[in-house]
Order: C-alpha cells, then structure tokens, then sequence
C-alpha cells in the first residue's frame, strides 16, 4: 500500500507569509491544469492500494463545485478501496455547505482548516479574510455534516504579538472543539510579501515561551503533542503526516509535489506552463542506504516519541546505537530513551533542529 499527496496550486488570496507554490484562482487554468494531473496519475500511478490521501495547496477549497467535482473523478483514478484517511485542505472563506457535502460524498474524512489566528490586526497583517464569526459557523456547519476529524492551523510569533494576544488566540482554538492542532511559528521567508516589507521575526526567547505556553495549554485539555509542531486528541493523530515523520513511500502528484517511491525521491517542477506540457518531474534522486537512514533520523526524531529501537534495527539490520553520534547525543542528555524508543529531550524539543542537523 501506498499515500499519496495531490497538490491544487489555487487560491483565491495569497497570504503574506506563504512561500508554497501557488497562484490565484483563475479559472481559465483549472481545467488545464486538472487535465494535466489526470494524465500525470495515468502515466505514473501503478495501482497500489491507497491508504491515506492529503489534497493540498495552495487552496483546494477554492474551486468551483464543477471543478472539484472533475477532481473528484480524477481522484477515483486511484485505489481507494482501503483508505484510511482522506483529508482536504480549506480555506473559510471559500468553504461552502455545498462544498462539504460533495467532499463527504467522495468520502473525504478528515478536514485541514487554515485560520492561524482570530486576531482582527494579525489578520490583517497575514492577509487572511475570515472573521471569528465566519469561522465558527463554518466548523460547526462541518460538524452537522458529519466531519468528526477536523485539524485546524494556529500560527504564533506574530511580528509584536504578546502573550496576551496568544493567549486570547489559544483560547478561541479551544473553543472550536476540533480534535487536531497544528501550530506553527512564523518564518518569514524570501519572496514573500512579509519578507519583501522587511518585517521581521519575534525575539527568539518569546517565540521560546510562546511555544511552551501553546504546549501547556494543549496537553491540560487532553491534546497529545505527537510531532514537533502537531497534537492530537487521542486516536486522531495524522496518518498521512505520520507517513513522511515515518520515512514511508508516498506518491506525490500536481504542480511541485514531491514523492518517495522506493529507492529514489523526486519533485515535480514549479513551473505551470512545463507541467501543463506534461513535463511533470524537475528533479530525480537516487536514494541510498545512507540517505534512507538519514531521511529516516531527521524524520523520525521529529515525533515527541521518536525512534523504536527494534523497528529501526529490523528496518536498517543494524542497531541504532551504531548510528554516528547517537552514544554522544545520550550521553550529553540531548537525546533520551526508554525501553522502546528513543527520542528528542523535553528541553530540546524547540531546539530540536540542532540535533537533526548532526545527522546530514
């Protein structure tokens, strides 16, 4: 079995911080670009078994029913007599009750809500359209319809944000009552309006205290922080994210998608014009041991739980305690073990990138 990821590169307004590859909606292109996405699931897809799906963006939400519909039946190209997860990403703004119930027709079953925040100036500054209101009635809509799984994306670090804004936000995403978090700081990256207006990141240590302040509060109502940036309530973790956190092969389709297949990792380009001739792959790599047990470190130790020990070594045919610098990353207290697994320090956790650094 294998996941698969499909990417829709259209929205309907481009936030200031996003660097993903997307564009705005213009209808004109979707129904290119779809046809251009059949023909990459008809010439590279080998009939596997899917076991979870993610569609993203980009704002898959943003379509028309019509073309979501022509997506649906593109999706169908794929097995998915066994799914397990079937998620979509939305935007409120753009998510419609008849939108919903075409997505629980095709039998989508998990929601991945884009908010970041409910604060009216940090809306603003992200360029984000929904108001308070909008987004409640939008989930609770969901919810009627009968989305039991819903995730929702929280964004801190915001250029002057206090712990008193955060706070008021952490509040308001507990209010929702959805069962998946995922809470990202902000990273001000090139190219993007933010970057281009020379805002500028937050002092590190606040960003320190606001990730642990968001972890507190989390863990007190029942959430489990599961991944470095996600948390979940009990049984409602990412299947598919856990895929990539657990190096496992994915198909990935659509504009500057990414795949895992085997023994080689590919990217399709960016570059709409080149997919839409059908010139779907830019890069190609060949994957080596050494690679695989790389991917696999800076991977696997993103999870709160880290790496087991017999399924690495069952995986690898070699003990993990072999693998450069992990003696040393025990001994300096940096990484720490129990009896199944091994796994990033508590007080590393938010540093964690200069552990994972020591494995490329």
């Amino acid at each position: 079995m294998k996941s698969a990821y499909i990417h829709i590169p259209f929205c309907d307004n481009i936030c200031s911080y996003c660097d993903f590859c997307k564009m705005k909606y213009t209808k004109e292109w979707i129904d290119e670009y779809l046809n251009s996405l059949k023909n990459e699931i008809e010439t590279f897809y080998k009939g596997e078994k899917i076991r979870t799906l993610y569609i993203g963006g980009g704002t898959p939400s943003s379509l028309s029913i019509e073309e979501l519909t022509k997506l649906f039946e593109i999706v169908n190209l794929l097995n998915l007599e066994c799914v397990e997860e079937f998620t979509i990403e939305c935007n409120i703004e753009s998510l419609t009750n008849e939108k919903l119930i075409l997505f629980k027709k095709n039998n989508v079953n998990r929601l991945s809500i884009g908010i970041q925040t409910f604060n009216e100036k940090f809306l603003s500054l992200l360029n984000r359209k929904h108001t308070k209101t909008e987004v409640k009635e939008k989930i609770d809509m969901a919810k009627f319809i009968g989305f039991d799984n819903i995730n929702v994306d929280l964004m801190y670090a915001l250029p002057n944000e206090t712990l008193e804004d955060l706070e008021y936000d952490v509040d308001e995403f507990l209010k929702l009552n959805v069962n998946h978090i995922s809470c990202y700081s902000l990273m001000i990256e090139p190219h993007t309006k933010l970057f281009i207006d020379k805002i500028e990141n937050i002092d590190e240590d606040l960003d320190y205290e606001m990730y642990k302040y968001i972890e507190k509060r989390l863990t007190n109502r029942d959430f489990i922080h599961y991944e470095i940036s996600n948390y979940a309530k009990p049984n409602h973790e990412s299947k598919h994210n856990l895929v990539y956190w657990n190096n496992d092969y994915y198909y990935g389709f659509g504009l500057s998608a990414s795949g895992y297949l085997e023994n080689y990792r590919y990217d399709n380009t960016r570059n709409l014009k080149k997919y839409n001739s059908h010139n779907f792959i830019e890069n190609i790599t060949k994957i080596t041991d050494e690679d695989r047990l790389k991917y696999e470190l800076i991977l696997g130790f993103r999870k709160i739980r880290g790496i087991n020990k017999e399924e690495f070594k069952n995986k690898f045919n070699i003990s993990i305690y072999d693998v450069p610098n992990i003696k040393e990353l025990l001994k300096s207290k940096m990484l720490v073990e129990d009896e199944c697994n091994i796994f990033i320090s508590d007080e590393w956790i938010y540093r964690s990138n200069e552990i994972l650094v020591k494995f490329i």
